[in-house]
């Protein structure tokens, strides 16, 4: 059995910022993905220049990068994950992070 996508969506803002969200379901859970999910969200400007980033790849589990700096993320659930990301993106768009 392979890792079924739940979410796959990119959004280009009209001055060029892109946030973009992969979510899938993995066949089993692993010791990085204990939920049993993978993802990668993200939002960055038209440059390429990475703001908000969260994602659990394999060696690192859940994290988040906010700018340069990379911190651990305590995942609870989809809908939580969801919900930071998108308030790590608004203070991302005011500039207060």
């Amino acid at each position: 059995m392979k890792a079924v996508p739940i979410q796959r969506s990119k959004v280009v803002e009209p001055d060029g910022s892109i946030q973009q969200i992969v979510i899938w379901q993995l066949p089993e859970k692993t010791k990085d993905q204990p939920h049993g999910l993978k993802y990668r969200l993200y939002f960055g400007l038209a440059d390429g220049t990475c703001l908000v980033r969260y994602d659990n790849e394999k060696g690192k589990g859940d994290h988040k990068h906010i700018r340069e700096r990379e911190e651990p993320y305590q995942f609870t659930t989809l809908r939580q994950l969801m919900e930071d990301f998108l308030a790590d993106v608004e203070r991302a768009k005011k500039g207060e992070l």
